[in-house]
Parts: structure tokens; sequence; C-alpha cells
């Protein structure tokens, strides 16, 4: 059964958040070249597009990781898939991510990243959920906060279906009005 999808944020929504974040970040490192570290699968949609309206020298790697395999919820065990190429020791890092749900996944990254001693540590991420969250963490750049909705869209996949939608939407689960 397909589900029924409902739109959440729009194309230009998107592409507004993406060239306000690009402006901020190109601002915050114009005298250094960060590090951009995509968090696959889900991000690569979002940080190609972010990183075409950067006006900065840059490098990019990434990393794969899993804590959700085919469910709506993430199981809470963190796996790395693929691990990170490039060494970041005194490098400044700005990881980038397409959600941030219950927190756990990415402190973990955070964490496994901060003991490889870059210069500097940040986080994009285009969507937050904070009304799911476990465990804190900062978030540098910021695009959306969202109620609690099950997304796919722009990166965002459920079961590695619908990341190739241009917008966001969530699952409508028949219990609203």
């Amino acid at each position: 059964m397909t589900p029924e999808l409902k739109l959440l944020i729009d194309r230009q929504q998107i592409n507004e958040a993406v060239l306000r974040l690009a402006a901020e970040i190109s601002r915050d490192y114009y005298d250094s070249r960060p590090l951009l570290l995509g968090v696959l699968k889900g991000a690569f949609v979002f940080m190609a597009d972010l990183v075409r309206q950067l006006d900065i020298p840059l490098d990019m790697d990434f990393i794969r990781l899993s804590s959700y395999g085919s469910a709506q919820k993430s199981c809470g065990k963190v796996t790395m898939i693929q691990g990170l190429k490039t060494p970041i020791k005194g490098r400044h890092v700005l990881v980038i991510e397409d959600i941030i749900d219950t927190g756990l996944t990415i402190s973990w990254l955070m964490e496994h990243l901060q003991k490889k001693k870059p210069a500097s540590l940040r986080l994009c991420t285009l969507v937050d959920k904070p009304s799911r969250r476990c465990t804190p963490v900062t978030i540098d750049y910021l695009g959306f906060s969202i109620p609690d909705k099950f997304i796919v869209g722009y990166g965002v996949d459920w079961d590695e279906r619908y990341r190739n939608l241009p917008e966001i939407c969530y699952i409508n689960d028949q219990t609203e009005d």
C-alpha cells in the first residue's frame, strides 16, 4: 500500500533556506577552508545544493551511518557503514546532515569526530525535529524546525524510497483532522 504524502516544505522554502544557510556559512568561514562532511545518504541532495551556493574554498568528504534500517523510528544503535577518508586533525569541520531527530546518531558522530581533534566542529542540518530529542544536540546552522511527523523527500527516505521528491512531505498517519 502506498502511503498518503502531504506537503510540509515546498521547493521555494527549501531554496530560500539553502541560500540563507550558504550566506551564514560563507560569512563564518570566509578566512578558512572548511571540510564539509556530508552524512550519507540523506544529506547528499541538501549538500549538493548548499555547496553550489557557497563562495568560499572548501573540501568535501562523506561518512555513512545507519540507525533506522527500514523502520520509521531510530533503533538507537549507530553503525558506521563508510568512514571518514580525510584527516581532520586541526581542520575546521562542518557536518552536513539532512535531519536531526532523537539526536542519538548525530551526537555519536560528533563525539567520534571530536576525538580526532579538529580545529572546530560545527553542525548544519536542513531539518530539526526537537520534540523527539533524547540527547542534547547543538545545531549551528538550521534550515527548519518541524513538528513530530515522519518526513520524506529532498534526500530523506523511508526504506530507500522518496529521496527524489523535490520537496519535503510527511506521511499522513490518518490521525489528524
